[in-house]
């Protein structure tokens, strides 16, 4: 049988002919017999693997959403009767139980395969901090993965699993897909339990998901996401404004003097070939300053923040610090000399960047940043362990301290042949689009999956909404309320962003009514004597309608407007009987060709 491509859609489409689970494992099984890049630090054995997949053949694959879908568990998160070491052998335990993510994709039909390697505790970025030795890249071993999440990502890379989970508190969830051709998202914080996930900094920790496609990563978000809870977990908010499904939106990008390459500058060319993609899909370019995220960035590791990572670590600190890697143990260790009052020092200085933040971000919905400025090989970064990863974190640092979500998106390769990506970065909760606009880049930057040679698929139309909500909704406005007439202030105020221009679908006559100011039109729908009237739909936040339809005055109400490709969504709309002693202006075809014949 032929290799298969582990990307969910491509797994299906096998299931739906014939394939069974147990074809696919032995594929895993022969893929990962022989770990030269150092990306499992423990697997499932073979009979294993092959008894978990014997155990779907009486199911129905549509019964389940993940049916036999292999991934990898980063080794900080617990699978049960598998030990976790956080790449500590010191440290190791075995728990009964798996960690609430696990259990919630175990329970859709996904199958673990088994633990990855790690930055120890997940403190590093680069991949080598591991006693288990320094994880390949997919591409070239001689260079790093990224981390701390590194074999997680090197085994979706490498077609070895179909996605993976990781952790990421300051990046490591998204530069080791960037430097491995994969999707790294990074979710808001808190949605995903992290019941059964060794912290590295609880305030900060974020589970994190490894996949081929974006489509993929939200549909195994939307497996893990269940009701279980950790004393860190939060309910999830609608989601605002849709820039991933929208035709135009606000793109922010740095001043040019705050983009840092490191001098690499093939790593350049695809950041601004990215940028130049995403106007391509409709991004109005916004060159902010990014300062204060460079400066909340510095905080994580350059202040008493440090000291959380010492607080998860106190008792090996205290009993066996020989244990503990080198440089993880430097890094860990500075947080002892700061006093309690430092942290309040620089949780004050968090808040302080925050505002700052918020008003530099004003302008902009999604944020196009290098996932970090460059990759380097394992030697390179032996050499300046520190200070070299301390730039791979440039660019990440402070997503979860400013409470944002992201997603890694491929950006495409070097003249040397390696991966290099960027990020796209949003609000809290503004998952589902980032997502979205990940799925629609993604194809225009990167021509395969991982280091396979699956071709990146088109975007999947309906990418799944499931679990988030929207907080917005359409709106089609014909008359006073579109863009510069009298009353479209009041869409303004409820946040609207223009979505088209467009007309009804023929059904409609349009009258001048009576009274004013401001004039006012009625649209009545009349049938098969109608004709297409000139709309704008705008998007609108939907925490704000009801007030707004108690200010629509008789005879015109909101309802559902039929539009020129036969959807509905909600607008003015007028009763024939309200527009008696109104002129049937229908023939002008739109308000806006009424008021200018007026001269």
């Amino acid at each position: 049988m032929p290799v298969l491509s582990l990307d969910l859609a491509s797994l299906r489409h096998a299931y739906r002919n014939g394939v069974t689970p147990v074809h696919v494992m032995e594929q895993v099984v022969a893929a990962t017999a022989c770990d030269t890049r150092n990306v499992w630090i423990s697997r499932r054995s073979d009979a294993d693997l092959i008894a978990a997949a014997q155990q779907l053949l009486h199911r129905d694959p549509a019964s389940l959403p993940l049916y036999g879908v292999p991934f990898a568990v980063k080794d900080n998160i617990d699978v049960a009767a598998i030990p976790t070491t956080a790449a500590c052998p010191a440290f190791t335990y075995v728990p009964d139980s798996h960690a609430a993510v696990v259990a919630a994709l175990v329970a859709k039909g996904a199958i673990p395969v088994g633990k990855t390697n790690l930055d120890q505790f997940a403190t590093g970025l680069n991949g080598t901090r591991s006693p288990y030795g320094p994880c390949g890249n997919a591409f070239d071993a001689t260079y790093i993965s990224g981390g701390s999440s590194s074999g997680s990502a090197v085994a979706v890379a490498l077609g070895q699993v179909s996605f993976a989970l990781g952790t990421d508190t300051a990046g490591s969830g998204r530069v080791p897909a960037a430097f491995n051709n994969i999707i790294g998202y990074k979710p808001t914080k808190g949605l995903l339990s992290r019941a059964g996930v060794v912290p590295a900094m609880r305030m900060q920790d974020a589970v994190s998901i490894f996949a081929l496609t974006a489509a993929d990563a939200a549909e195994v978000f939307a497996g893990a996401y269940d009701l279980a809870t950790d004393p860190f977990s939060r309910s999830m908010s609608a989601y605002g404004f849709d820039f991933g499904a929208a035709p135009r939106f606000r793109l922010g990008v740095p001043l040019s003097q705050q983009l840092d390459f490191d001098g690499d500058s093939e790593a350049e060319r695809l950041y601004h070939a990215a940028v130049a993609a995403l106007v391509e899909l409709g991004a109005d370019l916004r060159q902010i300053d990014i300062e204060p995220l460079l400066d909340a960035a510095r905080l994580l590791y350059g202040s008493a923040l440090i000291a959380e990572r010492t607080h998860a670590l106190r008792e090996m600190l205290a009993d066996d610090p020989g244990a503990i890697h080198p440089v993880v143990r430097e890094i860990v260790e500075s947080g002892v000399r700061y006093h309690a009052t430092a942290v309040f020092d620089a949780l004050y200085a968090v808040e302080a960047v925050r505002h700052e933040s918020a008003a530099a971000l004003a302008d902009c919905d999604v944020l196009a940043l290098p996932t970090a400025p460059r990759l380097y090989t394992i030697a390179e970064m032996a050499a300046a362990p520190v200070a070299r990863n301390a730039k791979l974190g440039t660019y990440t640092n402070f997503v979860n301290l400013l409470d944002m979500a992201a997603v890694a998106v491929p950006a495409g390769f070097c003249a040397n042949g390696l991966p290099w990506g960027i990020s796209l970065i949003a609000q809290a909760h503004q998952d589902l689009p980032l997502l979205r606009l990940a799925e629609r880049l993604h194809p225009r930057l990167s021509a395969r999956l991982g280091a396979v040679q699956t071709p990146t698929p088109a975007p999947r139309l309906g990418l799944t909404q499931a679990p988030w909500q929207s907080g917005r909704l359409r709106l089609a406005v014909c008359g006073a309320h579109m863009e510069n007439l009298p009353l479209h202030g009041q869409i303004r105020a409820r946040d609207g962003r223009l979505v088209a221009r467009t007309t009804s679908a023929p059904v409609y006559r349009l009258y001048a009514l009576p009274g004013g100011p401001p004039a006012r039109p009625g649209m009545v729908k009349i049938g098969a004597s109608g004709a297409a009237i000139e709309l704008e739909v705008w998007d609108i936040a939907g925490d704000t309608f009801g007030a707004f339809c108690q200010g629509v005055p008789a005879p015109l109400a909101i309802g559902k407007v039929m539009l020129a490709d036969g959807s509905e969504v909600p607008g003015f709309v007028c009763e024939a009987a309200g527009a008696e002693g109104g002129v049937d202006i229908t023939a002008f075809g739109g308000w806006r060709a009424y008021l200018a014949s007026l001269g």
